[in-house]
Parts: C-alpha cells; structure tokens; sequence
C-alpha cells in the first residue's frame, strides 16, 4: 500500500453493471460483488485486484472504539476472492479430491468503486497519493459506459457426474449411513459441466438477470472466474460478532400467485425441511462456540422462509461474539466447510461424502467474498454458481439427504437448483433431472 487509502464522491449515478462492464471488466483480475439489479439497499463494489495470498492471518474486526466510519461501506480495502471446498475438508481432517488450479485465489485490493445503492451514491477509493488518477479512470469508464445487455446464450452441451438414477442410488446409500448411525443428515452433490468456451461477464449477465441476489458477483483471478447468485451468507464479521446464515430447504416458485403462496406454505410446515435446517443450525452453532465467547451464541432467527425469483428458502440466522484477537484462519478453521454444504456430524459427513460422490467439488461448496484489511469479512455460499475455467464450465447443485428424504423429491430439488446457473451457460438440464 502506497499510503492511506482515501476516498472521493462521484457526481451523479451510474450504475454498477455498466461501469464494470466498461472498465475492470477488461482486466483480467477483477471483480464485481452485486448487490443486484435495480437494488435500493446495500453496497456493490467493482474493480482491479493484484493476485496475493489467503487472508487467514488478520485478526478478526474486534469492535475497537477508534473503529472508522467507513465512508465507503463496509469494505475498506484488503482482499476480494474464493476458498474452494476440498481444501478446506482436508484441512478439517476429511480425504478430500482436488483439480488442478490453486484451492482458493484472492486479489489484493485498494483501488476501487463503492456504490451506495439507498443513497445512489458512487464513492472512488484508492491510495492518497493515488486518488486523482482512480477519479479520472472512474471518469473515463463513465464516459464510455452503455446500457448493459446480456446476449441470447448459444446452446451448448453439458453432461451430468450423475445421471438422475445413479443419484438416486446415492441417496439410498446416505439413508443407508443415517441408519447405520453415522450421520443425521448429509449434502448429497452432483455435477453439470461444459467442455464449451464461456464468455464469462455474458453468462453472469443473463445469470443476475435471471436470478438476482443480494449476494451476487464476478470475480475473476488469472484463468478462473467465479459467478454466482448465491442466496446464503456464509460468515459476516463485524464489530465483534460473527454472523452465519445457513439454508436448508427448498421449493420452486409456483406459476400464480395461489400456488406460490402454497408452495411456500408447503416448506414452511415440512417436518422433513425443520429437522435438516434445525441439524445444520446446531452444527453451526457448534462451530462457532470454538472461537466465541462462552455463552455468546444462539440462534438469532429460525426457519425464516426467503423468497427468491426461482426458489423459496427456509433460513436460519446464528451468531455469536468472537474471542479476542481471534484470526480470519482460526474462524474458517473453525467453521469451514460450511455446515450447509456438509452435514451433520461435519467430519463423519465429509468422510462419507467424499466416498459417495467421487469426484472433487472444486469451487462449488466453499465460499467467496471480502475480508477487509480492519478485520470484517462478508463471505458468501458458492451455490446457485459457475466457474468459468479454461477448459469449460462447471455448476455444482445439491440437497440435504436426512432418513426421511424421498429419492424424487431430491432429484427434482437438484434439477431446481441447477437449472438457472445452466440456462446462463445456454445449457438444458440433461434428461431426467
């Protein structure tokens, strides 16, 4: 870092999706955390990184009384980037299978735009000694911006890890683990991939379009690009406390407003759907005792059903109040992979899941976001995604398989999931799903 970083307030607005598309986005080290279209609350954050190291090392945001005001939201500088899943179940003492490619890339980063989308303000950030140079370049980008639209998808062919029925024979080997009492509840995962080329900023256009979030975004580090339009929040850090939303469960949205609402109402009252969101907020709750203050952590909010524009979800909310001096590692040491994306218990779940599924998970299942530079963090779910690589793409889905899951039921809840990331890639679900 050159010197202090230091900020300056555009005129005007512009929006996040033009100014991407104009200027970081023809850099091949980027990044655009999207708050969504047409969003009237929350920050979004485009720009350029310098590919660095993980950010395990920085002390967790301990609420210190000269904390600063944060002008630009709550991302300061520091990192913006992805942790992949099996490096993190081995790291927790699972087998895990890897890709080839580094397990999690991060961009280092002090030079960007904040956009406050409730005061539709655009904020320049970047170095002191630095600033003038950022305006003008954030000048140059709204010069050149145009309306943003995302082209048709040419078709292209995906093949399945699993054919439908051979997920179905999974799921009758996780019932077959519960039984035998080696676990409660497992997150059953398949693959779609593509050998096509992608174009990445297209294909999360059409995905954001399609299936907007408030979590969203496009981060791409050398050869690889993440886009996704996850729902679930992973781990917010801020002023002491650590924040975990965990998801489990699941239904489509319904064609009219009165099979909507019942569909709704269908996982809001699915005993099967209570006990797997309620297994994962105690696992969660587990997890973040090991780096909290004793009696610090609860449930802040239980099965809580968000509606999106593909899906319903049933959410939790757990926190707690983090130890002093705690780091950014000992917190994913502790809570990474996330419980969502595992089951209950965690390591007896990533043990059988990585006998079942056969293959690594690669991206899909770990977590993506920032980690400031002052100890806060906003780490997302990498679900409802794709990852962009030279050889292709990939889409990762999944479920939560307890005793009293219904094979078809769960075939169809991945057919669900799957369906808008692959439309993004001018994919069909392959048959049967």
């Amino acid at each position: 870092m050159s010197s202090p970083l230091s900020t300056a307030v555009l005129p005007g607005w512009c929006d996040p999706a033009e100014m991407y598309v104009a200027g970081p986005g023809r850099d091949g080290d980027s990044f655009w955390l999207d708050a969504g279209p047409e969003a009237v609350s929350g920050w979004s954050w485009v720009g350029t990184g310098v590919p660095a190291g993980s950010p395990r090392g920085i002390v967790c945001d301990d609420d210190r009384a000269d904390h600063p005001a944060g002008a630009a939201g709550p991302f300061r500088g520091g990192w913006i980037g992805w942790a992949g899943y099996d490096a993190g179940a081995e790291r927790a003492g699972a087998p895990a299978s890897h890709e080839q490619g580094p397990p999690e890339r991060w961009l280092r980063v002090d030079r960007f735009l904040a956009f406050d989308h409730a005061e539709r303000r655009v904020i320049v950030v970047a170095p002191a000694d630095e600033l003038g140079h950022a305006v003008a370049a954030a000048e140059r980008w709204r010069a050149a911006a145009r309306p943003v639209v995302a082209t048709d998808a040419e078709p292209v062919a995906v093949r399945g890890r699993h054919d439908p029925a051979a997920y179905a024979r999974l799921i009758g080997r996780c019932r077959d683990e519960i039984r035998e009492g080696r676990a409660y509840q497992l997150c059953l995962t398949t693959r779609f991939e593509t050998a096509a080329s992608v174009d990445p900023v297209q294909a999360y256009l059409r995905l954001r379009e399609a299936t907007p979030s408030h979590h969203g975004g496009m981060i791409r580090i050398g050869d690889t690009a993440l886009l996704s339009a996850t729902p679930e929040r992973f781990l917010e850090v801020s002023r002491g406390v650590v924040r975990t939303r965990p998801i489990k469960g699941t239904r489509p949205r319904g064609a009219d407003p009165a099979t909507d609402a019942a569909l709704a109402a269908e996982l809001r009252a699915s005993e099967k759907e209570q006990a797997e969101n309620v297994m994962i907020v105690d696992l969660m709750r587990n997890d973040l005792q090991r780096v909290c203050l004793p009696g610090s952590v609860a449930a802040e909010r239980l099965l809580d059903v968000e509606s999106y524009p593909a899906v319903h979800q049933l959410v939790s909310t757990v926190a707690g109040r983090l130890l002093p001096r705690v780091t950014m590692g000992a917190l994913w040491d502790a809570a990474f992979p996330a419980g969502s994306m595992t089951g209950a218990p965690k390591l007896s779940a990533m043990q059988i899941l990585h006998r079942l599924e056969e293959g690594p998970r690669g991206v899909f299942a770990g977590c993506f976001g920032w980690v400031g530079t002052d100890g806060a963090a906003d780490l997302a779910m990498v679900i409802r995604s794709i990852v962009v690589h030279p050889d292709g793409a990939y889409v990762g889905a999944g479920g939560g398989i307890t005793w009293g899951s219904v094979a078809a039921d769960e075939v169809a809840e991945v057919g669900v999931k799957a369906r808008g990331p692959l439309a993004a890639l001018g994919a069909a679900l392959p048959p049967g799903w």
